[in-house]
């Protein structure tokens, strides 16, 4: 397996494979000089963007400031999986653990964000490869099988169409001699080009009259009588209120940082599959695709039959979003070998692509909402990796808190309970080496590592 998994990596690249494409629109102009306006929006992701949009749909005489740090797509935006889900909260499970008392609530806003999802690429013509083709939890073990079929019941009294499929059922879906069972959601959810979404929704931005800066990294953060002062290296911008769109990156807020941790997630890219190969795996219905694997992997085909296989996470002392070894081809053997062993019938395929992403980690698993400097400024983040399309969901409600929306959905716990702390550096750079060593070894040794996981569960940490 060495040898194979050497060299399927000899001739790849480390960048993103949605990056690394002719449709990546130019870098709008740095910010200079002084403007008021009435909203700026920190960070050009999809939060942020999706803040953008709404925000001016809403208010269309508003003036609008988008600052990105980089290029829009260059964070976290450009780097995921790309599977769309219509969970708002990192899914059913994960809703019954952190809100079970409004779990039909959360269940609707995530049905309707979908649709607003939906009808925005529609508005405004935006081309990014979206099929909407359900996804799938594949069980890869046995002891795995009952509690997908816990979770399976879940989905089923929360009204979602979903079936259970036995070894041979969903085996007739994706071949993998590692698959035992598997939970399929076949409408509402899907899969998308990342950086086509984010490069999308920065022309719609714009189209609507928002200013998109790019460079534009914001230096301070400071408040006025009637407002917030933005600067940054090329002017400085005032306005009554400011949202944090920053996701990973805490934008010098300490109360952030300490309910953050930047993970680091690993992806490879598969040169394209021809008809022969494709044929070999099946995935006629071409569903996004998660495993069980407590370390678990996700995987889905691009427009051009590449297979996206993603998972091996990490964490980096003092949350590093940009590590060397994302450069190295060692950092993504783990990974290869798991791509391997889930499709031995592909051992012929080489990777073009590896890169690794920031997640924002979150103790809930899920978005949330801070207000600072008496409510003039709002952040929301923390998916937790399912930020694809929550992501508008935390631009919704979040501009609703900022302008102090009086509807009751913004006085919801999800809105006004904050994620919990998480220990500072070096505590959290040893607990998360600890827990992820444990995570990518627990289902095949157990021992010692099943004992520390359940011990990080009863500290709040959902693994």
């Amino acid at each position: 397996m060495k040898s194979i998994v050497e060299q399927s990596l000899s001739s790849t690249k480390f960048m993103p494979f949605w990056l690394d494409s002719p449709d990546a629109p130019s870098a709008s102009p740095a910010f200079s000089g002084f403007q008021e306006v009435d909203l700026v929006v920190i960070g050009g992701g999809f939060t942020g963007l999706w803040t953008a949009i709404l925000a001016k749909e809403a208010n269309p005489t508003w003036s609008i400031i988008v600052l990105e740090a980089g290029r829009v797509a260059h964070g976290a935006s450009g780097r995921p999986g790309g599977i769309i889900s219509t969970s708002v909260m990192h899914g059913l499970a994960n809703e019954d653990r952190v809100f079970p008392d409004d779990i039909d609530i959360l269940e609707r806003l995530g049905m309707e964000n979908l649709d607003g999802f939906k009808k925005a690429l529609a508005d405004y013509g935006i081309d990014a490869d979206v099929e909407w083709n359900g996804e799938m939890t594949i069980a890869v073990k046995p002891e795995h099988v009952a509690d997908l079929k816990e979770e399976y019941e879940l989905h089923l009294k929360h009204g979602h169409e979903v079936q259970f499929l036995d070894a041979e059922q969903t085996r007739k879906q994706l071949k993998s001699p590692m698959f035992v069972a598997g939970m399929w959601s076949q409408k509402r959810s899907g899969i998308i080009n990342p950086a086509k979404l984010a490069w999308g929704l920065k022309a719609a931005a714009i189209k609507l009259g928002v200013q998109v800066h790019e460079n534009s990294k914001m230096t301070e953060l400071s408040e006025l009588a009637d407002g917030m002062l933005v600067r940054t290296e090329g002017g400085k911008i005032s306005a009554p209120k400011v949202f944090l769109a920053t996701n990973a990156w805490h934008a010098g807020q300490r109360d952030i940082k300490r309910r953050i941790i930047a993970v680091r997630d690993h992806v490879l890219a598969t040169e394209p599959l021809s008809q022969e190969q494709l044929a070999r795996i099946g995935w006629g219905n071409r569903q996004g695709i998660y495993d069980t694997r407590t370390q678990l992997n996700y995987m889905r085909l691009t427009a051009d039959n590449r297979v996206i296989f993603g998972g091996s996470v990490s964490y980096h002392f003092n949350g590093d979003t940009a590590p060397k070894c994302d450069a190295r081809a060692d950092t993504y053997y783990s990974l290869a070998e798991a791509f391997y062993t889930t499709f031995p019938s592909l051992k012929d395929v080489r990777f073009s692509h590896a890169w690794g992403g920031p997640i924002d980690y979150s103790m809930r698993f899920s978005v949330f909402f801070r207000k600072y400097f008496s409510g003039k400024v709002v952040y929301a983040g923390g998916y937790t990796g399912f930020g694809v399309a929550g992501s508008r969901f935390g631009a919704s409600m979040g501009l609703g808190i900022l302008t102090n929306n009086p509807d009751p959905i913004y006085k919801l716990a999800i809105a006004i309970e904050p994620s919990g702390y998480i220990p500072p550096e070096p505590f959290r750079w040893i607990g998360a080496k600890i827990t992820f060593a444990a995570l990518s070894k627990v289902d095949e040794k157990g021992g010692w590592r099943r004992l520390w996981l359940n011990f990080v569960k009863v500290l709040g940490f959902p693994f």
